[in-house]
């Protein structure tokens, strides 16, 4: 459902795909979908009650405030269903759909492409116990996406990576949004701290000069750094140093006089289509039953915390006693 601009990459890749057989699409802009129906050569449906009926699964790529009401409507008849992020307007609907989908036993998952790049796949192993993590992630503006704060267009992304890494509770969250052109901010800053003791420093931005996705993550005895849009990767990490050091080792020694090796690793990093593999791993979650690689839980902890740093805004912030 939703043939806008993501939806007809979604569409493209479909009909590329051997893992699916598209059937068709509904758009409610009847002009708009008679045009993509005529461009990619498929049946465009006149209301979305035809195309439930017409498939197993549905790939939801509309506005966000519709994400609720199109899941719903095909969970409760059976169908498998693929949302793009956030996965819904409020985590309440989140929490009803994982309910409904667990009622239905069908599979849903969510669209995180991030999870997908393939700089973060090359790594993602590696990631262990990370302690502080920083990420950036600025844009060029674009008036598409504006209508919400950049906290759901942009920062989500980075916080679903970094609830994927770090296996904790959040424990508290600070954060501060700037709005400059549009009614919503459209520049953020988030201090988020789990109950583990890491720390993540968010900043997202719509509005920059040039573009940058960049995520740092920093844990015991390695240092790893992330270019979701170069795509590419750093891995720095330390290890004992040798008795007797080669000519060319680089050692540190701390004041405790341990001396560590650094060395630098050089993952492969594969060439790929991040939304094609998304969408091929959930045909693979349905056919084998096994889970989708993003979760409808997955999606609703990540919209969770961004709606956490969307009200903390509003909150002061605290300063400790001299």
């Amino acid at each position: 459902m939703g043939a806008g601009h993501l939806g007809k990459i979604h569409l493209r890749l479909l009909g590329e795909s051997p893992r699916y057989e598209l059937v068709g699409f509904y758009d409610p802009d009847l002009v708009r979908g008679k045009q993509v129906s005529e461009e990619f050569g498929i049946r465009y449906f006149d209301n979305m009650g035809e195309l439930i009926d017409a498939v197993d699964m549905v790939d939801i790529v509309t506005p966000t405030l519709s994400h609720y009401d199109c899941a719903s409507r095909a969970i409760r008849e059976g169908r498998h269903v693929f949302i793009e992020k956030p996965v819904t307007h409020t985590y309440e609907e989140a929490q009803e759909l994982m309910e409904l989908v667990e009622a239905r036993g069908v599979k849903a998952q969510v669209g995180h492409v991030e999870r997908f790049n393939p700089a973060f796949t090359a790594v993602a192993d590696a990631i262990d116990s990370p302690m502080f993590i920083e990420t950036h992630r600025l844009a060029e503006f674009n008036p598409r996406g504006t209508d919400v704060p950049v906290v759901l267009d942009l920062m989500i992304h980075d916080i679903d990576i970094i609830l994927s890494v770090v296996r904790s509770p959040v424990r508290d969250i600070r954060a501060s949004g700037v709005s400059v052109i549009s009614k919503s901010p459209d520049i953020a800053n988030a201090r988020i701290a789990f109950e583990n003791g890491c720390v993540a420093n968010l900043t997202a931005s719509r509005i920059s000069l040039k573009n940058m996705r960049k995520s740092r993550f920093f844990q015991r005895d390695a240092y790893i750094s992330v270019d979701f849009l170069e795509r590419k990767v750093e891995v720095v990490k330390m290890k004992d140093a040798p008795s007797s050091p080669g000519e060319f080792d680089m050692i540190l020694q701390n004041a405790e006089g341990e001396k560590k090796q650094i060395y630098f690793e050089n993952p492969e990093i594969r060439a790929n289509n991040a939304i094609l593999d998304e969408l091929e791993t959930f045909a693979t979650a349905i056919e084998t039953g096994g889970d989708p690689v993003v979760s409808l839980k997955d999606g609703a902890r990540a919209l969770d915390v961004a709606l956490r740093v969307i009200r903390a805004f509003d909150e002061p912030a605290r300063v400790e006693p001299s």
